[in-house]
């Protein structure tokens, strides 16, 4: 009997240094994976409606004409939001990287970096996208989560509000908004927060959870002095403070329970 062969992920490379591409092409094709290289924003969408789909793009943030936050903003506002992006910049400071993650990166690596790095965060966030634990998968019993003046669609994973607008979701703000409304009205500690949302062996920093929070409430328009929906609880973590109407009520096989809201 014959076994198929996997078919490797597929990278779309966007960095104006051509030196930087082909090297990074010949690194990563040795190592399992299928690679296309583009110079531009402009050639970025033009590999993303003829050569991809793309299951990870590597995106430079210093580039001719459309810089990498623009795009990586577009991305996410489109068809391809669910695709996970790595951000790469020669700038490797603190507010750059809370900056491309504000943006919807995935992941953010400071230029100059050795190959092997990137191709270990590019395995880690390739991974961190398909673990999605099993409370987090749409069900035919509940595919719209409604709380508050908001439902969250968990087939097209966006947030939708009462005049039917629709708000798009990174992958990582709709893994940490499905443990909120799969744990609603209770504490959650940000270490339950990333272990459920990224897994253990993820190198995060430590703001990365308040980042994504913070990102959260900009989607839920929710004011971060006074929050609605996303309230931070002193030295514990935070609680969404709303109830969830349509979800299991099962729960999460990766949390303890913890303590009810205030």
């Amino acid at each position: 009997m014959q076994t198929s062969t996997p078919t490797p992920d597929h990278v779309l490379i966007v960095d104006d240094d051509r030196e930087i591409r082909e090297l990074l092409t010949t690194y990563l094709t040795r190592n399992g994976l299928r690679v296309t290289a583009v110079p531009t924003g402009r050639h970025m969408r033009i590999a993303m409606e003829t050569a991809g789909p793309f299951d990870l793009v590597i995106l430079d943030l210093m580039l001719p004409g459309e810089d990498g936050l623009s795009l990586c903003r577009d991305l996410r506002a489109g068809k391809h939001k669910a695709t996970p992006v790595i951000m790469l910049t020669a700038r490797g400071d603190e507010a750059d990287r809370i900056l491309g993650l504000e943006m919807g990166a995935d992941d953010y690596l400071a230029k100059p970096f050795a190959a092997r790095e990137l191709l270990a965060r590019i395995k880690s966030v390739l991974r961190r996208a398909r673990m999605l634990p099993p409370n987090m998968r749409a069900t035919d019993e509940s595919p719209r989560l409604a709380f508050g003046d908001w439902m969250l669609d968990t087939i097209e994973r966006h947030l939708v509000d009462r005049e039917g607008t629709v708000v798009p979701l990174s992958g990582a703000e709709y893994r940490l908004l499905r443990v909120f409304l799969d744990h609603p009205q209770r504490v959650l500690s940000r270490d339950q927060l990333l272990g459920l949302t990224q897994g253990r062996e993820a190198e995060l920093f430590e703001r990365s959870i308040d980042l994504l929070v913070s990102r959260l409430r900009q989607r839920l328009r929710d004011d971060a002095r006074e929050p609605k929906y996303l309230k931070t609880v002193r030295s514990e973590g935070y609680v969404l403070s709303m109830s969830v109407e349509g979800r299991d009520q099962a729960p999460c096989p990766g949390i303890a329970p913890g303590r009810q809201a205030p």
